[in-house]
């Protein structure tokens, strides 16, 4: 009986949900449960048809009247793709990510859409614009299409090395086989493969040397792209890997060191590149997080119109 009562106590230990050995604390991120928005009220140049447009950012609840340059307010991580840009004194906007009602609350809803500019009832330039949330800044007012990544400061400072990357998710996916490519300065051209929304959470070890350059060490990796429609999926859970994961099974070329070009703000101001020279070492710790959702993953510029990412209560697991 005293042996049957042991194995009976280490069943109940090994499959409570209150386990120790299968507990875990859940952070929700900051303004992660998408409930909260500001609302910017910008007036576009006459030239251009002088329409008000409404802008959302991840804050504090407000209005913000005027074209003015945004910076993150009441201490949010997030930026967004929703940009002022101010190109020869023309005043123009975008708006690919929108708060959209779910049950009593908010979700954010990403898109990837034509932005165009019109001038005398002429279409002068047309580019896809794909809906993103990202921790960092967007450094306002854009003032061209040039090199679209060094307009971002990406990551926020973060030193925890939790285990998995939590949120709600929906999607829709537009049909087309392949993407486009439209910059509005050259023709638009055909990318191949099917567009896919992405969810993107690395840590880094940042240093900066002298001269300002940033360098960079992968300390942790989460990459997933999503390649079906499907209704809402809640508390969906993505492990993050740690260390050179470059042999691991769950490993994709995607997943590689330097796989887009980021930016960062240095000591001195200037936005400069970071580069991110190699995995780092067991038991380094990270300096910097950089999350990301986006609703096509191609880069700037590339996507299909209709892909839609709808993202919800993002939490971190530790």
């Amino acid at each position: 009986m005293k042996r049957v009562g042991w194995i009976f106590f280490f069943v109940l230990i090994f499959n409570s949900p209150f386990s120790i050995l299968h507990s875990q604390t859940v952070e929700p991120v900051p303004y992660g449960d998408m409930d909260q928005w500001i609302v910017r009220r910008i007036k576009e140049s006459g030239v251009i048809g002088g329409n008000t447009k409404l802008l959302y950012e991840l804050g504090p609840r407000d209005t913000i009247e005027g074209a003015v340059a945004y910076t993150n307010q009441g201490s949010s991580p997030w930026a967004s793709s929703n940009v002022l840009a101010k190109v020869a004194g023309v005043v123009k906007t975008n708006t690919s990510v929108f708060p959209e009602q779910r049950g009593d609350g908010w979700c954010a809803r990403l898109e990837t859409r034509f932005e165009s500019v019109k001038v005398m009832g002429l279409i002068d330039i047309e580019v896809i614009a794909a809906g993103s949330l990202f921790f960092g800044e967007m450094i306002e007012p854009i003032k061209g299409t040039k090199n679209p990544m060094a307009m971002l400061n990406s990551g926020i400072a973060f030193d925890k090395k939790p285990k998995a990357l939590i949120f709600d998710y929906k999607l829709k996916l537009a049909p087309e086989p392949n993407r486009t490519r439209s910059t509005g300065f050259s023709r638009k051209s055909t990318v191949e493969g099917k567009d896919e929304a992405v969810a993107i959470l690395l840590l880094q070890k940042r240093w900066e040397d002298k001269e300002g350059n940033i360098y960079a060490k992968r300390v942790g990796t989460m990459v997933r792209r999503f390649t079906e429609d499907t209704d809402w999926v809640n508390g969906d859970s993505y492990p993050i890997l740690y260390g050179d994961i470059s042999q691991d099974s769950a490993y994709q070329p995607y997943m590689k060191i330097q796989d887009e070009d980021r930016y960062a703000l240095n000591s001195k101001g200037k936005n400069v590149l970071v580069k991110e020279i190699g995995w780092a070492e067991e038991g380094d710790e990270p300096t910097h997080i950089l999350l990301q959702f986006a609703s096509s993953h191609g880069g700037a510029y590339i996507g299909s119109p209709g892909n839609t990412f709808w993202v919800d209560n993002v939490k971190l697991s530790y």
